[in-house]
This record gives C-alpha cells, sequence and structure tokens, in this order.
C-alpha cells in the first residue's frame, strides 16, 4: 500500500524514513535537540536530503552529537573536520556547530534542559501550521539564540528546525501523518 505523503518526501527511501518516523514527531531529548540543530545550520543553502546522505558521518565526526564533546573541540578537531570528506567541509559552519554547542550548554545550565527551554515558547503545544518558511515564533526563537551567541540560526533555519523536532506540525492535507 502506498501512503500519502507530503510531497517534498518524493521517491528516496532515505526522505521517507525520515518523514514517516522523524519529521514533526515531538522531540524532548536534548542529544536529539542539539544534532538537529547542528544539521539544520549545516544544511542552509544545500538540500535537506544532502544532510540527510550525510548524516550518519555527521554522527560519527561529531562524536555521535555529544554537546560537552563538541564545546571542547579544538583547532586540531577543526582541522581534522575541515579534511573529513564524509561531512561539509564549510568552516563556518564547523566553527558555529562548536560555537553553539557552548551556548546549548549555557541554555541547559539556565533551564535545565534545552528541551525545557525551546518547548518553553510554546508552552509545550505543537503548532499545527500552514506551509511556511519562516513565522512570528522561528523569529523570536532565532532573535534569542542570536542574542545568547549563536550563530547559523536565522528565522528560516529555526522554522525548519521547529518542524524537525515537531514543535511545529507541517504536514500537508493530503498527508496521512496530517
Amino acid at each position: 500500500m502506498s501512503e500519502n505523503r507530503c510531497t517534498w518526501a518524493g521517491n528516496e527511501e532515505i526522505y521517507i524514513k525520515y518523514h514517516d518516523e522523524e519529521w514533526g514527531v515531538p522531540s524532548h531529548d536534548d542529544r536529539d535537540l542539539f544534532e538537529m540543530i547542528v544539521l539544520e545550520s549545516f544544511q542552509a543553502g544545500l538540500s535537506w536530503i544532502t544532510i540527510l546522505k550525510k548524516r550518519e558521518n555527521f554522527r560519527k565526526a561529531f562524536d555521535d552529537f555529544d554537546v560537552e564533546k563538541v564545546a571542547g573541540y579544538d583547532e586540531n578537531k577543526v582541522s581534522e573536520l575541515l579534511d573529513d570528506s564524509g561531512i561539509i567541509r564549510h568552516k563556518g559552519k564547523i566553527s558555529s556547530a562548536i560555537n553553539n554547542a557552548r551556548v546549548f550548554l549555557e541554555i541547559q545550565k539556565e533551564f535545565g534542559s534545552f528541551d525545557t527551554y525551546i518547548w518553553g515558547f510554546t508552552n509545550g503545544e505543537i503548532i499545527k501550521a500552514e506551509y511556511l518558511t519562516e513565522s512570528d515564533l522561528s523569529k523570536t526563537i532565532s532573535k534569542d539564540l542570536k542574542k545568547r551567541g549563536m550563530k547559523f540560526v536565522g528565522p528560516t533555519i529555526i522554522y525548519s528546525y521547529l518542524e524537525s523536532i515537531g514543535i511545529i506540525d507541517n504536514h500537508q492535507k493530503e498527508c496521512f501523518k496530517f
């Protein structure tokens, strides 16, 4: 049986699996929340399928997105990552992932968890939305994250992030997950 899905899921198995099992599913695990914010920032200017195809390489290169390890990366690790053909080798994005890990830890310290912080913007509620590329919510969160020192977290990236972690549910009406 062929399920109706959001049109963006296409026919590639990796996209279908991501759509069916992960996209829009509420996530409350700080490791997963950190992984997705890093991957979404690396996606800037690229297609999401490019990131999905390199995801396992990213997990290996970034110590399974252990935020404390990433926050401690030094110039030697940056050089190692820049030589890793399995990931996106963009110095600005790599540096921002390390910077953002440090900010992520500060947010955890302040709020007890990143989950408490990010879901606090909607009081734990899932937002049913029309398909957009940014919203007042993503602009507010982007502004707050930037004020805290994060990089590569503009309103469009944050909107996509909120969809990926389930805060915004954007499944199309024809989709079986709607």
